[in-house]
């Protein structure tokens, strides 16, 4: 598929220059940092030398005095305390981090994670139910409950306290809990609105040592938890959020807790984790718990303090995600069939495909696979305890949410983002609401939109690519949402020697440019330039920086995401 290669304007030159001098950095390295609103010495300071002195204080958001205060009340009242929490990375590592924290100080505790397919998501009526029955007086929600306002009116009638920890966007009405925490709120004043589920269930534990004089060590060892939250929820690396990432790597790769440590093993990967390990190693694990069997399987994992208990869980869930990637293949390619043998679906600017006998816990993968592979909105559907589920992608800059609402009278409930989302309908909706989606998304998308873009950060000589600018450059690191590894344009590059074909279908070089050592080069997916790269044919290449470790060397490889030839 033909990507655009869209350059980043220039960063005001002055400003450049000046940063650079400050810094004594490559004006190109100065650039980035001004991209990413980091304007001075100061402020670049704070950017490559994250430090827990730099997270705020917890008592800033809203409610969280009252939400201690309850949580103090109950202890000293011998209350027995409900931990609940959605049931995929997030909300697993949440009811962890909290649960592991309180049960130090407090035994009269549980926690509880919602069936997927039973209870769906959020907080359910069979949860509160349950907390009635077995006499839980408090219950603290992660990762979920801010717009179940119904729920804890429903709670309240029981004489059950909610305290909700979120982070997702209000609705218009609040729960009447007793406290919500959620940066989002309009009347919340903290200074970081971009924190994960589990960063709230820390800010908790933190403001929760700091009045009970519990030393910050004992809040700072689950780092490793938020750190994986952060990464697999997809939320902004920066501000706070990049000083949680980047003290929780560390704990990863230095001391990680017994469940992770079995986890990585599993995984087959020691130390040297990066953000993208975090998401692709361990995230789709965790994951996989809830997808096919039950999310308690993470909990007990990442609460195991015994050695063989965490190593029996996490080969179970190691199992578990064999099945998902089995699961995953076989529906991506029937569903990748049904359109290639349909050529209305071919020509249109929405896919909806819909099979009843899909595992409903892997579609949502496989919604992401079929929009990387036809890069247009897409919605895989269902069926789900009598009606028809939904998992559905967008493309950059397309409000998927915003065409929902435009099908909204066809469908029984929705919620998502402008990227995801999820949605039920009854059976007999399903071809109209296909049918209405497609005009919607094709009455509203752009043509740009339908086109896959790299975005480059800077044009860059490969001479300029030396130690020193490597070594501040992976301190840019750790990388994600509004902080990406940043990608380079080099124009008029040559092969040295041949390129080759490894693992099937990756192009692997040595790149030149006039005046620059080689470079080792991987492309991934890109084969089919093998024919046309010849040792005296200039081409661009739009590129991230690595380090290639293999055997215990290291040396800087080109990621190529794009390869142009001048013609």
């Amino acid at each position: 598929m033909n990507k655009r290669w869209s350059v980043r304007d220039k960063a005001d030159e002055h400003e450049v220059n000046a940063l650079a001098a400050a810094l004594n950095i490559d004006a190109v390295l100065s650039s980035l940092l001004i991209n990413r609103g980091i304007k001075d010495y100061e402020a670049a300071k704070l950017f490559f030398r994250p430090d827990e002195r730099h997270l705020h204080d917890p008592f800033l958001m809203k409610d969280m005095e009252k939400a201690v205060e309850r949580i103090e009340t109950a202890i000293a009242a011998g209350e027995k305390i409900l931990i609940y929490g959605d049931y995929d990375v997030d909300g697993t590592t949440a009811v962890s981090l909290v649960y592991s924290f309180f049960k130090k100080y407090y035994d009269k505790l549980e926690y509880y994670i919602p069936d997927r397919y039973l209870e769906g998501y959020g907080i359910s009526t069979i949860s509160i139910d349950y907390a009635e029955k077995n006499d839980f007086k408090l219950i603290i929600a992660l990762d979920c409950g801010i717009k179940s306002v119904d729920k804890i009116a429903y709670a309240n009638t029981k004489g059950i306290d909610y305290i909700i920890g979120d982070h997702h966007l209000p609705g218009a009405e609040l729960p009447e809990a007793v406290a919500v925490l959620d940066p989002k709120r309009v009347d919340c004043e903290y200074p970081y609105k971009e924190l994960s589920g589990c960063g709230i269930g820390f800010k908790l534990i933190q403001a929760y040592a700091e009045k009970n004089d519990i030393p910050f060590e004992e809040v700072t060892q689950y780092l490793d938890l938020v750190c994986i939250s952060i990464a697999c929820d997809i939320v902004h690396i920066t501000g706070e959020n990049r000083v949680l990432a980047h003290l929780g790597l560390q704990k990863i790769n230095t001391n990680p807790s017994m469940g992770v440590k079995t986890l990585m093993d599993v995984a087959g990967r020691g130390n040297c984790y990066t953000i993208s390990d975090v998401v692709f190693l361990l995230g789709p694990r965790i994951n996989a718990a809830g997808r096919i069997d039950d999310a308690k399987h993470a909990v007990e994992l990442l609460i195991a303090s015994n050695e063989t208990t965490a190593k029996e869980k996490s080969e179970l869930i190691n199992v578990r995600n064999t099945e998902r990637k089995g699961h995953d293949l076989s529906i991506t390619d029937e569903a990748l069939s049904i359109i290639d043998n349909n050529e209305e679906l071919i020509g249109r600017k929405s896919t909806v495909v819909f099979n009843e006998n899909w595992h409903k816990g892997v579609i949502g993968i496989v919604a992401s696979r079929l929009t990387e592979k036809y890069y247009r909105p897409t919605i895989v559907l269902t069926r789900s305890n009598g009606h028809v589920a939904g998992s559905a992608r967008s493309v950059l800059g397309y409000d998927l949410y915003e065409a929902l609402c435009g099908c909204s009278d066809l469908l029984i409930q929705f919620g998502g983002h402008k990227y995801a989302a999820g949605l039920t309908m009854h059976p007999e909706n399903v071809d109209a609401f296909i049918n209405r989606f497609e005009e919607v998304v094709s009455s509203t998308i752009k043509p740009e939109q339908l086109i896959q873009q790299i975005q480059i950060d800077a044009e860059l000589r490969l001479s300029q690519v030396e130690p020193k600018f490597f070594r501040i450059l992976n301190q840019f690191a750790p990388f994600g949402p509004e902080n990406m590894a940043p990608v380079f344009l080099s124009k008029n590059v040559y092969v040295s020697g041949s390129a080759g074909l490894v693992g099937g279908n990756h192009l692997k070089m040595t790149v030149i440019q006039e005046g620059s050592a080689g470079f080792e080069a991987i492309a991934f997916n890109h084969g089919e330039y093998l024919s046309k790269i010849k040792k005296d044919v200039p081409f661009d290449i739009c590129y991230a920086i690595e380090e290639n470790v293999w055997k215990e060397r290291r040396t800087i490889q080109l990621n190529i995401k794009g390869i142009r030839f001048s013609d």
